[in-house]
């Protein structure tokens, strides 16, 4: 019973330690450009996830002989995999083992990759996850660290989860207009993002504290109870951030404007496979209710010579329907349409702010 009361329990968040984020940032950072892909080890406490340690997949090994200059997409594609394949089940499995003997946390609770420039919507994605909460653990994540937005500064790792009613549409298979439709699936429900919370040991915390103030070089007054701390909390001294000055405009959003618009001809192109697919459907439907028309008015000129009637469901033998085409690679196109229009958003707020603020010195003088 009370295994099956926390199952019922939804994941609210996602608890990482510091040592497991400095861990993926480091296997993510060693491998660029190349995908790096791992495991994830923790619990589920009250709907929280705890992560609390972590290690990466063996690399891809690329043949020698087969050198080329695009040999790290051959190895990012095969290390994108490498979560579901048998090699690193077995891999992992072993490892868990050996965290288990030693008294660490041994319960699998997802798996970790890399991404560069937000370019992480892709089959892989939803494939490695699928596998994960279907076959090894329900309650499991994906964390996604972006290696090119932390080079800039900031971390960039979050978890996401594929949401149920995507569950049973890709168990099915069946990404089909009408199926759509009466599901109510869209991009938006492909995944659901937690968010994450970074934690620390108290010691460390109490470390991270002290680093900001130099050290006293008088006898310190220590408060007499915990009301006189909070009566007189210390005061964290100020460290100018000069970065927020700069005006010029961030490679980063460049290169995320030109990926947005290599998304959107994407779209474009399956939207035009797709219409093809309904005019090739048009035309055979167009010749299937003309022969329907023929064959009842041949029946009925038989019905009046008293002889027997021809089938009418021969038209299934004589046209043959074109198939439509799965919806799944323009949803996941148009959900990194709308991950990258997100990062454009988020970029051109800061930059349009400053722009704002030294207005008149960029424009002209109007006198």
């Amino acid at each position: 019973m009370a295994d099956a009361t926390v199952k019922e329990v939804p994941l609210n968040s996602v608890q990482v330690e510091a040592l497991v984020v400095m861990k993926i940032v480091k296997a993510c950072a060693s491998t660029f450009p190349t995908t790096a892909t791992g495991s994830i080890v923790g619990m589920d406490v009250n709907g929280t996830l705890q992560i609390t340690n972590s290690f990466p997949f063996p690399a891809p090994d690329i043949a020698a002989s087969d050198s080329h200059p695009n040999d790290h997409m051959a190895a990012s594609n095969i290390a994108a995999a490498a979560p579901r394949s048998k090699a690193n089940a077995t891999y992992q499995n072993e490892m868990i083992k050996y965290l288990r003997e030693v008294n660490v946390d041994a319960n699998n609770v997802g798996w970790y990759t890399s991404a560069n420039m937000g370019n992480f919507i892709n089959t892989s994605l939803i494939e490695n996850q699928y596998y994960y909460q279907k076959e090894i653990n329900e309650r499991t994540v994906a964390l996604v660290h972006d290696v090119s937005r932390s080079s800039q500064g900031a971390l960039s790792l979050r978890a996401f989860r594929l949401s149920p009613t995507f569950m049973a549409a890709y168990k099915e298979s069946k990404f089909t207009t009408e199926n759509m439709q009466k599901t109510k699936l869209t991009y938006k429900d492909i995944l659901v993002e937690l968010p994450i919370i970074v934690h620390n040991s108290h010691l460390l915390t109490s470390f991270l504290h002290q680093l900001p103030t130099p050290p006293a070089k008088t006898e310190l007054d220590f408060p007499a109870s915990l009301a006189d701390l909070n009566k007189e909390a210390p005061q964290i001294p100020l460290y100018p951030n000069l970065d927020s000055l700069d005006l010029s405009i961030d490679p980063y959003l460049e290169k995320t404007a030109d990926m947005l618009l290599d998304s959107i001809e994407t779209h474009y192109t399956e939207l035009n496979n797709f219409q093809y697919f309904q005019r090739q459907l048009a035309r055979e439907q167009t010749k299937v209710t003309a022969w329907k028309t023929k064959r009842v008015a041949e029946n009925a000129q038989r019905a009046t010579q008293k002889q027997a009637p021809l089938p009418e469901d021969e038209w299934e033998r004589l046209f043959k329907l074109p198939t439509e085409p799965s919806r799944l690679e323009s949803m996941l196109n148009a959900k990194q349409v709308d991950q990258y229009s997100r990062q454009v958003d988020g970029f051109t707020a800061s930059i349009t702010g400053k722009m704002f603020a030294v207005k008149s010195n960029l424009l002209p003088d109007s006198q």
